[in-house]
């Protein structure tokens, strides 16, 4: 499983490349503007243009944004399918398949509520042409995991990357993504780390897909997962995941704060939380 994931977080470097800054609006303005205010802004921002990325299976576009003072870029993605058994080309099929924008949203919501809005970047819910789908900022990044695998890239400080993939780690297993890939983990020019796309997150398992991965975690993270509340949760996500789905990441919580205490026990708490 470590060298699917490994293979995955290769990938992920890779996307991030082309994605150079976008907009007229440079990375250092980026920083002036609060997860409130970008929520805004792409909330009632008008929709001045648009073109497909060509990336990915949901291929999402790329729209400009302009509010008169702020012209920034945000990702589109419309997709929206649901199937009762989805066969894929590897042969592997899957049941109630679905393959949604609204896992975007419900993503964020979700690593607001746990500490881990640090790695997702405002997804938002907007219409676009008629079409109802997840919109987010669009991220001034180098390159994607895929891609430092590809070119052996290696951060300059091990430690922050670390840390930082440790949260990466925890969110994949906390939202069971049945397509994590490494196109998904962007990478900045200072290597700050964004986990994208989760339109194939939110299954229903209640048991965790990879939990070796699990090693260290981030003290704020844990004490919130550990206090994480079902009701909390639903409400916020309420047009996003369905009862059964709220369920699963429950219970999937359950496994991931046994897991750390475990490893507490074994290690220390100093071995384990940062």
């Amino acid at each position: 499983m470590h060298t699917h994931y490994f293979s995955w977080r290769k990938l992920i470097l890779a996307a991030m490349v082309g994605l150079v800054c976008a907009g007229t609006l440079s990375a250092a303005d980026d920083t002036t503007l609060t997860k409130d205010q970008i929520k805004q802004f792409l909330l009632t921002a008008k929709i001045v243009g648009g073109k497909h990325t060509g990336k990915g299976v949901t291929q999402p576009w790329r729209l400009t944004l302009s509010d008169g003072t702020i012209t920034h870029d945000a990702s589109f993605q419309g997709v929206d399918e649901h199937k009762t058994n989805m066969q894929f080309a590897s042969g592997r099929s899957e049941m109630n398949f679905v393959d949604s924008y609204k896992y975007n949203i419900a993503a964020y919501s979700l690593a607001e509520l746990i500490g881990l809005d640090d790695i997702v970047p405002v997804y938002v819910e907007r219409k676009w042409k008629g079409d109802s789908g997840s919109l987010s900022w669009w991220l001034p990044v180098k390159m994607d995991e895929e891609e430092r695998h590809k070119q052996n890239l290696v951060a300059p400080d091990a430690d922050a990357w670390n840390k930082q993939m440790y949260k990466v780690r925890v969110l994949d297993q906390l939202v069971y993504d049945n397509d994590p890939n490494l196109t998904n983990v962007l990478i900045s020019e200072d290597w700050k780390i964004w986990r994208i796309d989760f339109t194939r997150a939110f299954r229903t398992f209640k048991d965790l897909r990879n939990p070796g991965d699990l090693v260290r975690c981030d003290r704020q993270v844990f004490e919130k997962l550990k206090t994480l509340d079902a009701n909390q949760l639903a409400e916020k996500t309420k047009h996003y995941l369905t009862k059964d789905e709220v369920k699963a990441v429950m219970a999937r919580r359950d496994k991931i704060v046994d897991r750390f205490q475990k490893l507490i026990a074994e290690k220390g708490e100093n071995e384990v939380l940062y």
